[in-house]
């Protein structure tokens, strides 16, 4: 558009008597840009008025010389020139060959500009932001103008300069999409902030520290946190990430789900929760919402990501490194909380991965609440209506990096991040590995989650201070108020979007191939084999409807052997073709990376696999109830594998329990009680064609057995350290493997080892017993023991019912 036009603002309705343009200009050139459209009344068809206007730089200093002080009621409108890169295919956005000009299409140099007056004037728009009245700002910012009457103008000014860019960059997101919604001044706006300054000192007056002081570490901590978007840098980066995962993955998308979240952003904020398999997973997420016209989430990451130049190039895309560790800094805690309630607070989405980094086994890790908490915290102190939390599911049928995955899980050193580290990651993914999978889940509202348990969260105490304006002096509401219940609160939000993600993670077909190798034993199938195994999990997978890959390919002989090799390639499966017809079998030394790949679906199989071993303890349990039986082994089971998957409450854990034994037995209802687990129910579990316990839970339990065991062997009085008794484990862990008490190499996890950990210490097995009761706990660590080592037998019994098993297969 020429300078005859600008970009419209909402309309005044009545003439003003005078009207102020706040002339955000960085240019002569685009002083007279706008001067010029003004002249021409440009800005007075715009309002709708026909006041005369003076212009006033959008600047705070001029603000407070000309502007806060009058004593009337001019209306404030605040311009702007907004320049734009050249279009292609209907598309405006910069890339790399815009560059040559040595300047940003989106703000070019004035030598640039002038140019492109002349040549391009379509590349240039007059834009106005929403009007406003003087006295409506003031309304707007009543602490700020009192003390303006107070004599104290700077304060006032900034909220002015605030709103005015605020109020710009939504005209210009109408032109430009919302995907190029960026904050801008953000630590001032913070530390402006009457509730933050409050909260500082409160810290103040609690470590003893100068309150100026504690204003500069607040102000240094933003600095270091907050996110300096740029739509050039975002652009750019977009472009240049793209090949790492383009080039390797075809990528899926659910774009059904994308139209559902694109219409909520419109009311609240989104914060997308990921699964975390890889380091592209942000490039491959951001890279979708991108190209459906999404802002850009502000991506919560570590701060062992923050190495040069990707650190200075990442914030500028919006990541936001945390410190892993807050320590006692009160200060960098406040600061944490108050920026995230910020960017909610302003609707901008964001975007962490909840487990707290990449998965080393292929399924969800336990969750992370520490950001979860500051998330709470926004919406308990009503500084956000709500935010929808939105389950990701991002899933590779191959991922390059699972040797180093498997390496870290067998006792090797993770290699430090840098760009050296860099440089090798990118060659390592041009290498074509199929589909990425991206499914979004339904949305979680944080508000009513964290309100089902207890009082309504608009009865619960604010957690930020508040001052007594009699004494002076400032509290903060005791933490403790807030109670188990919130804490519980929190926690079931984290089960549920672990939920969330699984339910949208689909089945791939290296995930069911990895299934059928890893459950025959050191064995190799032929391809005729393996379909097999594959064709009833296919036929179960189609009768529950579950989500799934390209699983039609396994259907067929070629598709299979095309997965097959792809996998030997991948370093994954061996191939033996010297005999009458190809056989395969996990590659040596590469059970880790193939259990990575069957696990990104086991949590589909793993009732079954319970009702598996529930079937059998009730059949082997002479003179019991044998319902009884199975029950109590089910939960027994369940409460093993607690701290592996995410089980739903008792009741409905139960109720997909009885929907699992229905698909085996159809007319299960019809039978009486009695009769209903015995050897014909184990007769009908074979003639389903296949047997998931060994193939699911064998890995968990062995794992369990040898922490189990390392256990016993430590005396009952010592505290144990957890690190040196994890490595310990994967050194017997490997010993056991070659005198074949574990059943595969995939046992031999220091993931596993660390889960079996955290069982062991709930089952109260981990700390010194007190004084007298050493022998106690040496019986319950033996009994745990125990238990572990018939299980695996029971296992063994169940393996022997699967009829892939058989050696005439």
């Amino acid at each position: 558009m020429t300078v005859e036009g600008g970009r419209r603002g909402p309309r005044t309705g009545p003439a003003s008597d005078s009207v102020v343009a706040l002339v955000d200009a960085a240019s002569g050139v685009e002083r007279e840009v706008i001067g010029a459209w003004i002249a021409e009344g440009g800005l007075s068809r715009d309002i709708d008025s026909t006041a005369p206007v003076t212009q006033l730089d959008l600047d705070a200093k001029a603000i407070t010389k000309r502007l806060v002080s009058r004593h009337d009621d001019p209306l404030v409108v605040p311009v702007r020139v907004l320049w734009l890169p050249p279009e292609r295919d209907g598309v405006r956005r910069v890339t790399f060959a815009d560059l040559a000009l040595l300047t940003n299409p989106r703000k070019p140099n004035r030598l640039v500009q002038r140019r492109l007056l002349r040549s391009e004037p379509d590349r240039h728009q007059v834009l106005v932001g929403a009007p406003a009245r003087l006295s409506a700002l003031r309304a707007n910012n009543p602490e700020a103008a009192a003390l303006l009457r107070a004599g104290t103008a700077d304060p006032f000014a900034r909220a002015v300069v605030r709103a005015a860019v605020v109020a710009l960059e939504r005209a210009e997101r109408t032109v430009i999409g919302d995907r190029y919604k960026v904050p801008q001044l953000v630590a001032e706006e913070i530390l402006d902030t009457p509730e933050f300054q409050r909260k500082l000192d409160y810290i103040a007056d609690e470590t003893g520290a100068e309150p100026d002081q504690v204003y500069r570490n607040a102000d240094k901590a933003l600095r270091e946190l907050v996110a300096a978007q740029s739509r050039l840098v975002s652009d750019l980066f977009t472009q240049a990430m793209r090949p790492i995962h383009a080039s390797t993955w075809k990528v899926d998308t659910d774009l059904r789900g994308l139209d559902a979240l694109r219409k909520l952003n419109r009311k609240y904020p989104l914060v997308f929760l990921p699964s975390h398999r890889s380091y592209v997973d942000a490039f491959v997420l951001g890279d979708v919402l991108a190209r459906n016209d999404f802002p850009p989430n502000h991506v919560i990451g570590g701060a062992n990501l923050n190495f040069w130049p990707m650190g200075p190039i990442a914030r500028r895309t919006g990541t936001v490194f945390i410190r892993r560790s807050f320590g006692d800094d009160e200060v960098y805690k406040a600061v944490v909380e108050e920026y995230f309630a910020y960017l909610l607070a302003k609707r901008f989405n964001m975007e962490w991965y909840f487990e707290g980094g990449r998965t080393r086994t292929g399924k969800l890790r336990p969750p992370r609440y520490g950001l979860l908490n500051f998330l709470a915290a926004a919406v308990r102190s009503r500084r956000v209506d709500d935010v929808l939390l939105v389950p990701v599911s991002i899933t590779y049928e191959r991922l390059n990096e699972l040797g180093a995955i498997a390496s870290e899980q067998s006792g090797g050193t993770k290699k430090p991040e840098g760009i050296a580290w860099l440089a090798r990651y990118v060659r390592s993914q041009q290498h074509s590995a199929g589909h990425v999978y991206v499914r979004f889940g339904e949305p979680l509202s944080a508000r009513e989650r964290l309100g089902a348990h207890g009082d309504p969260l608009d009865q619960r105490p604010l957690t930020i201070p508040l001052r007594d304006t009699t004494t002076g002096t400032t509290s903060v509401p005791d933490e403790s108020a807030l109670g188990e219940t919130e804490r519980k609160a929190v926690q079931r939000l984290a089960f549920d979007i672990a939920v969330g993600i699984n339910e949208v993670t689909p089945i791939t077909v290296n995930a069911l191939v990895t299934l059928a190798l890893l459950g025959v034993h050191e064995r190799a199938l032929t391809l005729g084999q393996v379909r097999t195994v594959l064709d009833p999990v296919l036929g179960y997978i189609a009768l529950r409807a579950l989500p799934s890959g390209e699983l039609s390919t396994l259907r067929d002989e070629q598709g299979l052997r095309v997965v097959l090799e792809q996998l030997a390639l991948a370093g994954v499966v061996t191939v033996y073709r010297g005999g009458l017809e190809p056989v395969y079998a996990i590659e040596p030394g590469a059970h880790l990376e193939a259990a990575f790949y069957r696990n990104s679906a086991v949590h589909w199989f793993v009732n079954r696999a319970i009702l598996e071993l529930a079937a059998l303890t009730a059949v082997e349990a002479p003179g019991d109830d044998p319902l009884r039986s199975a029950w109590k082994a089910a939960f027994a089971l369940r409460d093993l594998l607690k701290f592996e998957f995410f089980f739903p409450e008792r009741q409905e854990f139960a109720d997909q329990i009885i929907n699992e034994v229905r698909l085996i037995v159809p007319e299960w209802d019809e039978h009486t009680p009695d009769d209903r687990l015995d050897r014909q129910f184990l007769a009908a579990l074979t003639d389903s064609g296949f047997v998931m316990a060994h193939r699911v839970l064998r890995s968990f339990f062995d794992a369990q057995l040898v922490v189990a065991e390392r256990l016993v062997a430590r005396s009952a009085d010592a505290t144990i350290d957890r690190k040196e008794f994890i490595d310990e484990c994967v050194a017997v862990g490997r010993q056991m493997l070659l005198q074949q008490r574990l059943h595969s190499p995939e046992s031999v996890s220091s993931e596993l080892f660390t889960s079996a950990w955290k069982l062991a210490g709930n089952h109260g097995l981990i700390a010194p017993a007190a004084p007298g009761d050493e022998a106690e706990l040496i019986e319950r660590r033996r009994e745990f023991a125990e238990r572990l080592r018939d299980l695996g037998e029971r296992i063994a019994r169940v393996a022997s019912l699967d009829p892939s098993n058989r050696t005439t297969i």
